[in-house]
């Protein structure tokens, strides 16, 4: 049956976990990992036990995947996490969660990351004032995210808003939802971040 199933879908199968990337139907009972939450194929649970490698690039994809990011920018990533101050793979993450495309869609500004990615690229989100289009952009505290001004932009982001409300915000992103705007108030912590992953594993991994 999993060949029925969209790329996207048998990607959150493999990795073993929800990454949210069909938007509400992750949040449904037609999701796949809730119709069938286990890898895909004939004979999913007899595999064989993974080694310490293996282990270490299952992370790495899963957080590329979750994020939506190809192997010279993730690489790009961690080496500025290994620049910063402090532990390194908690920086990576926080560099992942501060990525503009992925604030937009902790917002509750787009239904999917697919979908907070177009809505960057299209240019319907203005970053202090001034518009942008590149998806990866890192935030700062105090960066202020607006909907562009355009008739068309307003209300494809209210129909939005309106099926996301119920989403839970993270506490370091400040979101009002009758302005359209969304403000970062902290940087994310370990806690915060929005994927169950072993960073560890993925240090290990990309300091060899």
């Amino acid at each position: 049956m999993s060949r029925y199933l969209g790329p996207k879908c048998r990607l959150c199968r493999r990795e073993g976990v929800k990454l949210y990337l069909k938007g509400t139907r992750c949040d449904s009972p037609k999701c796949a990992m809730v119709k069938r939450p286990h890898p895909p194929g004939e004979h999913p649970w007899a595999r064989k036990k993974q080694s310490e490698y293996g282990s270490q690039l299952r992370e790495k994809q899963k957080a590329k995947r979750k994020f939506g990011i190809y192997d010279l920018p993730f690489r790009r990533l961690f080496s500025d996490a290994e620049r910063i101050k402090g532990n390194t793979g908690e920086n990576l993450l926080q560099l992942l969660e501060r990525r503009l495309d992925n604030v937009v869609l902790l917002a509750g500004l787009a239904l999917s990351r697919y979908g907070a990615r177009q809505t960057v690229v299209h240019g319907h989100i203005f970053l202090n004032g001034r518009r942008v289009r590149t998806p990866s952009i890192r935030l700062k505290l105090g960066d202020v995210l607006t909907i562009a001004p355009r008739e068309k932009s307003q209300a494809m982001t209210q129909n939005v808003i309106d099926t996301t409300k119920s989403r839970m915000v993270p506490s370091w992103i400040e979101v009002d939802h009758q302005t359209m705007e969304a403000k970062i108030v902290a940087l994310p912590k370990r806690d915060q971040v929005t994927i169950d992953i072993q960073e560890q594993l993925i240090v290990e991994f990309c300091s060899k």
